[in-house]
């Protein structure tokens, strides 16, 4: 099968916006182009399955001819046999048909939902992303869209179907007896009641289970992340209470809502065994009144166990509905999220130059009238060195996420090469960018997959020197497998010094235009610290840098040194000047040094 590349996020996110109050039709039309697989899938299903119809016709005419004494009885046996035996064979191939077109929808569809998670994941602002725990968006990506693709199965499929079946059956039913056929209408009110009666408690409890499902993964992501922290500590016994506490919850909320769907499996299953019996014995009494032959007795209770079976089955789709169901609203947190990042049409940056102007720039985050910015004026120079200080909270994070486009801001402007941040392509300017965070993430590859991560058409030559000034020459000459070696999960194989030259060597690789450095330094001892102080500083004459630090040694050979203070400019100079101004920055250098 062809899984099909390229579904649209703007399909799904469009379907879902229309139809966020309705998550049966926001579904169908997620399907939108796989109409046709279902009808073929349906045509072909029912060719498939005609023996179940044909076959209780067949057993009826049997007896039928037996108990008759016509003269052509075997001539008729055969014949009706034979046209049983036929499209016994013509199952196999029509199965096989019936499953590709089924499978082949709802696989795409399942895949392009991962999909379109994934991408609006990647261009929702960080702020959006970080309202989410990571172990939700997995749950939402992982187990969401596996409820979804079992619901797609049971309403375009199964659902199908049932009311292919029940259709036959009623047909064939009326054609040969209209009182029989009133009887059987007699559980549509029934199935009715115990919908009404049951639905909601599903609906209800399905909510419940799927956010502490939620809650769950989130907790337990967390938990893995702070393992080291946990055994350093010795708060293992804390650590394995929360989490069993958790778990019991959960087992809880299971449960209750186990039993909700027991109570409306075993109620149902109960009437509609009832009424089968009710059937038997009623076509029974029409049989001995000769109102109907001998053998229909036998094609009513077969189509009236067909009829029971398939509304049962309908009825106990409905937990299974109810939790798909809830899984396209969970999705629909994720694909309704108004906040992402919108290029298009924007001013592609070709060639960055670095020039900067900050003017009287402000921001708060939403939903607070606080700035944790305010009023910030500054003129940055192609190829200047800034270095941001203060204490922490003062704003220099807050600049930084501005400056690679993370944040907005809220007031004032941040031009770049004189066009305003909010006007540029930021995919185009972030690829002239250079950033090596405090905290350095790496995925469990090897040295050489995380230093070119994202940099394609990388020389030999380059790569090496880019070791060489990292400082990771040293380092990988003693691994085992050199810059093959594998870093691990996050890189815990590694030393936070080791690791933070890897982020370093990232960067070197990029050739950037602007580096921006958020204390890309302070994990490494006072000799690592000089070797990339160095590489950093040769690299950062051809570049504009962006630096936040808390070592003076870091910040000293700095063009400008911005020092913060509650969101605001205190004072602004170079190293001398800072000192000889006997202000602020002089009294806190001592916390630098």
């Amino acid at each position: 099968m062809d899984i099909a590349k390229g579904n649209s996020i703007e399909r799904f996110e469009e379907s879902y916006r229309k139809y966020s109050e309705r998550p049966l039709l926001a579904l169908i039309a997620f399907y939108k182009g796989y109409y046709h697989n279902f009808l073929l899938s349906v045509i072909f299903y029912t060719i498939k399955h005609s023996p179940m119809w044909v076959m209780p016709i067949v057993t009826a005419n049997i007896i039928n001819y037996v108990t008759g004494g016509a003269e052509n009885t075997v001539e008729l046996i055969l014949i009706n046999a034979g046209i049983l035996a036929f499209l016994l064979i013509l199952n196999v191939p029509m199965n096989y048909l019936h499953m590709h077109f089924r499978a082949s929808a709802v696989r795409n569809v399942e895949a392009g939902l991962r999909s379109a998670l994934v991408h609006k994941i990647q261009t929702m602002t960080i702020l959006s992303e970080k309202d989410i725990q990571s172990g939700r968006l997995q749950s939402k990506i992982i187990r969401d869209v596996e409820a979804i693709e079992t619901l797609s199965d049971q309403i375009f499929v199964n659902f199908m179907n049932i009311i292919i079946n029940v259709t036959v059956a009623l047909l064939v039913t009326v054609s040969k007896s209209r009182v029989v056929f009133l009887f059987f209408l007699m559980m549509v009110p029934l199935a009715a009641v115990l919908v009404y009666v049951f639905k909601r408690p599903i609906k209800v409890h399905n909510q419940r289970f799927r956010k502490e499902v939620e809650s769950t993964s989130a907790m337990v992501s967390e938990m893995i992340e702070l393992i080291p922290v946990t055994r350093a500590h010795a708060l293992e016994d804390e650590e394995t209470d929360r989490m069993d506490e958790q778990m019991y919850q959960i087992a809880a909320e299971g449960y209750r809502l186990d039993m909700v769907q027991t109570n409306f499996g075993a109620v149902s299953w109960a009437f509609f065994q009832l009424f089968q019996v009710g059937c038997l014995v009623f076509t029974a009494f029409l049989a001995l009144n000769k109102i109907i032959k001998t053998g229909d007795v036998v094609l009513y209770q077969s189509y009236f166990t067909t009829i029971v079976g398939q509304v049962t089955s309908m009825l106990n789709l409905l937990p299974t509905i109810s939790k798909g169901l809830e899984s396209v609203n969970s999705i629909g947190e994720v694909l309704s999220v108004d906040e992402v990042e919108d290029n298009e049409g924007k001013q592609v940056i070709t060639d960055l130059q670095g020039d900067y102007s900050f003017r009287h720039l402000g921001y708060s985050y939403p939903g607070n009238d606080m700035p944790v910015l305010e009023d910030f004026n500054l003129e940055v120079k192609q190829g200047e060195t800034i270095a941001f200080v203060g204490e922490s909270g003062a704003g220099k994070s807050t600049i930084l996420n501005i400056l690679i486009g993370f944040m907005m801001p809220t007031q004032g402007k941040l031009l770049i090469d004189g066009v305003s941040i909010e006007d540029i392509d930021l995919r185009s300017y972030r690829k002239n960018l250079a950033v090596v965070p405090q905290s350095t993430a790496l995925f469990s590859g090897t040295i050489k997959d995380n230093i070119l991560y994202g940099s394609t058409g990388v020389t030999e030559e380059a790569f090496d020197r880019v070791i060489e000034e990292s400082g990771l020459k040293k380092v990988v000459e003693k691994l085992p497998d050199g810059i093959n070696t594998v870093v691990g999960e996050h890189g815990d194989r590694l030393s936070g010094g080791q690791k933070q030259r890897i982020s370093i060597a990232r960067a070197l690789i990029r050739n950037p235009r602007v580096i921006i450095l958020d204390e890309a330094t302070s994990a490494l001892d006072a000799i690592s610290e000089r070797e990339v102080t160095g590489a950093l500083d040769n690299m950062s004459k051809s570049c504009t840098t962006f630096i936040v630090a808390h070592k003076l040694a870091t910040v000293k050979g700095a063009d400008q040194i911005i020092v913060m203070k509650n969101g605001k400019m205190v004072e602004k100079g170079t190293y001398d000047e800072l000192i000889e101004s006997r202000g602020y920055f002089y009294y806190m250098k001592e916390s630098l040094e």
